[in-house]
C-alpha cells in the first residue's frame, strides 16, 4: 500500500464531512484516468459483466473473472481505495466458501476490500470476515445477484420493505462493513438509513442524502447504449465520438488517405 493510499478508515472519517466519489473500473488504461482525478473508491464491480463482457446480467460472473479485471486496476491506481465485488456463487453457499473467496481476491489483486450484496443473512459472514481482516463493504435495496428472484430491475424498499433494510443496514454496520452502497431505494429512506448508521452510505439511485454516490462508469460516459436507468446521469456520450473516429479511420483507409507523409517513415539514408 503506497503512502498517500486511501484507507477504509479513511472512508469511515469522511461521513458527514465530504461527500465520497466512487466509480466502477475494470481495466488499466481508466484506473489510472480515474486514480489521477481524485475518486476516491474505485469499485472492480460484477458490472463488468454487463458492460464489458456481454452477459445478461452479473450472475454468470466468475472469481477469476473479478481477479482479472481487479490486477489490471491495481496496477493503475496508488491513491484509490479500491473495492471488488464477490460474485454470485462466492458467498451464497457458506461462510467458510466466502471467506476463502475474500481472502483469495485479497492475496492475488491486492485490492483494499470486498464489497457482499445482501443484509441480515451476510451478519455472520460479515463478522467473520473483518475479524479475519478483510474490509467489508455492504450493498443493500436493488441487489443485483438477485435479480431472479426479484423478477427484474425495480424499486425496492417501498413500504413494509422500508423497515426491513434499515434493520438490514443497522445490522451490517454493527457486524463492521465499513461503508454500503444503497441502490435503487427511494430517496427517504436512503436519508433515514444514512441517518441511522455510523458508516457512509454510497447510493446509486438512493437519492442525494447519501454519504457519497457511485456510478457505473460505462452508463455515465455514454460507453453503454443498450439501457439507462432514470438514475445515471451522462456526463459524456463516447460511445458517438468513438463510433465517429472509427468511421473516420475506415474511410480514410479505403481511400488511400492513412497513413500520409506525417504518418510513415522515409527511406533509410534519405
Amino acid at each position: 500500500m503506497t503512502a498517500n493510499r486511501c484507507t477504509t478508515r479513511r472512508i469511515r472519517e469522511m461521513k458527514g464531512k465530504k461527500r465520497i466519489a466512487v466509480l466502477t473500473c475494470y481495466d488499466f488504461p481508466t484506473a489510472r484516468i480515474l486514480d489521477r482525478c481524485g475518486v476516491e473508491i474505485l469499485l472492480v464491480g460484477d458490472s463488468v459483466g454487463n458492460v464489458v463482457l456481454g452477459y445478461p446480467n452479473t450472475i454468470p460472473v466468475t472469481l477469476d473473472e473479478m481477479i482479472h479485471h481487479t490486477k489490471a486496476v491495481m496496477r493503475a491506481s496508488p491513491s484509490a481505495l479500491v473495492v471488488v465485488d464477490l460474485p454470485f456463487g462466492t458467498f451464497q453457499v457458506g461462510v467458510e466458501a466466502t471467506m476463502e473467496a475474500a481472502i483469495r481476491v485479497l492475496k492475488e489483486t491486492g485490492a483494499d476490500a470486498v464489497k457482499l450484496e445482501g443484509g441480515t443473512r451476510n451478519v455472520e459472514t460479515i463478522r467473520r470476515l473483518t475479524a479475519a481482516g478483510v474490509p467489508v463493504m455492504g450493498h443493500l435495496g436493488l441487489t443485483p445477484q438477485s435479480v431472479l428472484e426479484f423478477g427484474g430491475y425495480r424499486l425496492r424498499g417501498k413500504g413494509s420493505e422500508a423497515e426491513v433494510l434499515l434493520d438490514d443496514a443497522r445490522r451490517i454496520a454493527e457486524a463492521g462493513c465499513f461503508s454500503m452502497v444503497l441502490e435503487t431505494v427511494p430517496r427517504a429512506l436512503a436519508r433515514r438509513i444514512t441517518e441511522a448508521v455510523a458508516v457512509p452510505t454510497i447510493g446509486i439511485g438512493a437519492g442525494p442524502d447519501c454519504d457519497g454516490q457511485v456510478l457505473v462508469l460505462h452508463d455515465m460516459l455514454g460507453l453503454f447504449e443498450e439501457f439507462q436507468p432514470k438514475f445515471v446521469k451522462r456526463y459524456a456520450q463516447l460511445a458517438g465520438t468513438i463510433e465517429e473516429a472509427v468511421r473516420a479511420f475506415r474511410r480514410e483507409v479505403e481511400e488511400g488517405e492513412f497513413p500520409d507523409a506525417d504518418h510513415s517513415f522515409g527511406d533509410p539514408g534519405a
